[in-house]
């Protein structure tokens, strides 16, 4: 199962960084990342393997909201499916 990431912020060093390692304490894989810059502002969206999470997707929720207050950023993750199914209507 996969499910979407989206960071959204003021841009500071090392946000690709923890959010990564987030996932990746969590056997979480990332299958595709795009990220920019526009001016001051940071915008990344991820597709993540997380069928192999040692954690559950309420932890690993948890988790991306504690980097999100840790970098000032608002983090969400989705399942892949809500996802999908938001974009059908």
């Amino acid at each position: 199962m996969k499910a979407i990431i989206t960071v959204i912020g003021k841009d500071t060093v090392g946000i690709l960084a923890k959010v990564s390692d987030t996932c990746a304490k969590a056997d979480v894989n990332i299958v595709e990342v795009t990220q920019s810059v526009l001016q001051d502002m940071f915008a990344m969206i991820m597709l993540v393997e997380i069928s192999k999470a040692n954690i559950g997707f309420e932890q690993l929720k948890e988790n991306l909201n504690r980097v999100g207050e840790e970098t000032a950023t608002k983090i969400h993750i989705m399942h892949e499916d809500i996802f999908n199914s938001m974009h059908k209507i």
